[in-house]
């Protein structure tokens, strides 16, 4: 069996919270050298639809889209993640060799909730203390890998006890600052604005706390209102859709696309997104899911989408 790197996710602001001890480089030159050159990084979001039938199957087939491409990800974020679709994410031999994985050592993110957020980081770029140091600092390209710092789940005011999960990195060439990958999932519906609100202007605060050198924020938002929509830069956030989309940015929408609802939301809402501070965003597109057959005993079968969100694929920079 392959080894399986992993990594957990603890409760935010705890003592026990796990910390890697980062390896950096010895030469002086050196690290100064890798500090002057932005190392890219690209990023997928997706919120993989846990109510829908063949939550496992659909699961399946939204990660084999992920990776099953000439270069996938670097670093994956999924919402509404089930603890059977995260049994089978954590049994996938895609996953157990080519990434570290939150929530992999116990079930204590998914208790009292119907479904969480999964981060996946690819091994390729992205490395822990627990690692050889000549493997650690072997990265892409002659790169350093990134290094893992704390893992934690910032708790939120939430009408659905939603959290953020937030992974903190630290490049080697540049130990004296961390990047935050933060997943989020933010309250559904509309008489959660009040929640939505909070939730994004506490996470983005996390962005700018000391020792912070910027971050993305990145996944199901629910900007399912005019409000919702402004939250980003009123926060100070830039948001990377519509930075490179300036002139098209209706066509960022990534929920409700050809897809008939049973509640009363509309469609075609631009419900995730992905934020940053200090990290520069370079491309981003939408990815639209395929379709998966559902029996129907004495009837024909139906074709319904992977999920009812599109994913986000977004490139860039550190």
């Amino acid at each position: 069996m392959a080894t399986n790197r992993v990594w957990r996710a603890l409760s935010a602001f705890n003592p026990s919270t796990r910390r890697w001890v980062p390896t950096f480089p010895r030469n002086a030159m050196e690290q100064t050298r890798q500090a002057m050159v932005p190392q890219r990084f690209s990023l997928i979001s997706w919120n993989i639809d846990a109510f829908s039938s063949r939550a496992v199957s659909r699961a399946r087939l939204i990660l084999g889209h992920i990776l099953e491409v000439p270069k996938p990800p670097d670093i994956v974020f999924l919402q509404e993640v089930t603890l059977d679709v995260r049994a089978a994410l954590l049994n996938d031999a895609r996953v157990r060799v080519a990434f570290l994985t939150t929530d992999a050592e116990d079930e204590t993110a998914f208790e009292n909730v119907p479904f969480a957020t999964m981060t996946l980081l690819s091994n390729a770029r992205f490395a822990s203390s627990l690692e050889a140091p000549q493997e650690a600092t072997d990265g892409v390209e002659g790169e350093d890998k990134i290094v893992l710092g704390r893992v934690s789940r910032i708790p939120l005011p939430s009408k659905y006890r939603r959290d953020a999960l937030c992974v903190e990195v630290v490049r080697p060439s540049a130990p004296g600052s961390v990047a935050r990958l933060i997943n989020v999932h933010l309250d559904s519906l509309w008489h959660t604005l009040h929640y939505r609100t909070q939730q994004l202007e506490i996470l983005s605060g996390v962005l700018r706390e000391r020792g912070c050198g910027g971050g993305i924020i990145a996944g199901d938002f629910n900007a399912i209102s005019r409000e919702d929509e402004a939250l980003v830069d009123k926060n100070g956030l830039v948001d990377a859709w519509a930075a490179l989309h300036e002139w098209d940015e209706s066509g960022g929408a990534t929920w409700g696309v050809g897809v008939g609802r049973r509640d009363r939301l509309g469609r075609g809402g631009r419900l995730d997104k992905i934020a940053m501070v200090d990290l520069k965003a370079e491309e981003i597109e939408v990815l639209r899911p395929g379709l998966i057959e559902v029996p129907r005993p004495g009837e024909k079968s139906l074709e319904i989408p992977w999920s009812d969100h599109c994913g986000l694929r977004c490139t860039f920079t550190i």
